[in-house]
């Protein structure tokens, strides 16, 4: 059992230390206790902790949040996609650092946390002033900026620096509602393919119709393209994140071959022509084909020539023709199951959680064969 001490401080100030030994059986001191009875419940708390085998040295959460995220954000460096670490990144470095870096770990209060979640989630939605997608960013925004905090946190508990995440159990904003999805049908898709610059016709061709992410697509090599099967296997994924192109693999990790319509065969020779095997698909063979700009890219320009003689043409991204090619093999008749492989989602349940809204007939189909099949077997209808 430890013991309670007064002292004098040089100033003359009476105060009170707890003198105890840690669980390895050294001897230690907590000091700066103005009453007694706080030092006794301070005190009583520690031999607590060390019955319960929770007991956590003061010491070790004297650890900046500055020097426990860097060390967080290193260990992801490596493991995860451009794509996802820099929104990471972006988070730690225009909200969490500055507000939390200089803070030792265990002098963060719950309350702080809850405080500094509700400040971003207004800031964020004055600035979107009502507008509904910037409402949804923001939102996004709060809740990473959370979790990258809320994350450092949890490898301070797991190395025993603190006893509980005080970032935890935090109201986070509400997530934002999902933008409708655009599925444009085979006519749209040949307006914007009449409209589009001559050497991406058959980049949108294809994205509409195989339903690869753009950068499957831009990642696709001669050697990817099996023209006996029409098929293309999807083995890189080339991600435009600040501005530079990042090659690795699709979004699942995992390869997939992919079939391509009929139609799509000659022009696809055609841009395999006098190219290596290593070479790209689409462009020089040499640079990724970038993301278009959204603002003033070739591919907004090419909705808007189509929109100026069409009004009722949706407003669209290159992400809504993976979108499309979802609908349209659909409506073509596939099971779940090969839209699944044709996406490269992870299950079949992914798919039908995505697009729900495009099997809907599917249900009505069900009821239709149910009562077919309950006419065929003669079944008499008894009334209540």
């Amino acid at each position: 059992m430890g013991s309670v001490y007064a002292y004098e401080t040089k100033a003359g100030k009476k105060l009170y230390r707890i003198v105890y030994r840690r669980p390895d059986h050294s001897q230690t001191q907590e000091r700066g206790f103005t009453r007694k009875a706080d030092a006794e419940r301070r005190l009583r708390e520690v031999e607590t902790s060390k019955d319960r085998g929770e007991y956590i040295d003061p010491s070790t959460a004297s650890a900046t949040v500055s020097s426990l995220g860097t060390e967080w954000l290193r260990d992801r460096k490596g493991v995860l996609k451009p794509s996802s670490y820099g929104p990471l990144a972006s988070a730690w470095t225009k909200h969490v650092e500055p507000r939390w870096g200089t803070r030792t770990v265990g002098s963060i209060r719950h309350s702080e946390v809850q405080a500094w979640v509700s400040e971003l989630a207004t800031t964020a939605t004055g600035k979107a002033r009502g507008d509904s997608p910037a409402r949804t960013a923001s939102s996004t925004t709060v809740r990473r900026a959370h979790g990258v905090l809320a994350g450092i946190l949890d490898v301070a508990v797991r190395d025993r620096r603190l006893a509980r995440n005080v970032a935890r159990d935090v109201n986070l904003p509400a997530k934002g509602t999902s933008k409708s999805r655009v599925y444009l049908s085979h006519q749209q898709v040949q307006q914007l393919v009449d409209a589009a610059p001559p050497q991406h016709v058959t980049l949108v061709q294809f994205l509409a119709y195989t339903g690869l992410r753009w950068g499957e697509a831009t990642g696709l090599r001669v050697r990817h393209v099996d023209a006996l099967r029409r098929r293309v296997k999807v083995e890189e994924n080339a991600v435009l994140v600040a501005g530079l192109v990042h090659v690795g693999t699709p979004k699942t990790h995992r390869s997939r071959s992919v079939p391509y319509p009929e139609f799509l065969a000659l022009p696809i020779a055609k841009l395999a022509e006098g190219k290596s095997r290593d070479d790209l698909l689409f462009g020089d063979g040499k640079i990724h084909v970038k993301l278009p700009a959204s603002r003033n890219g070739w591919f907004t320009s090419t909705v808007a020539r189509v929109r100026a003689a069409d009004k009722a043409f949706p407003r669209i991204t290159p992400h809504d023709l993976r979108h499309t090619a979802a609908s349209l093999a659909v409506q073509a008749g596939a099971h779940v199951k090969a839209v699944q492989r044709m996406l490269g989602h992870a299950s079949a349940a992914m798919t039908l959680d995505v697009y729900a809204d495009l099997f809907d007939d599917d249900l009505d189909a069900v009821a239709s064969a149910l009562d077919h099949a309950r006419r065929s077997a003669n079944v008499a209808t008894v009334l209540p």
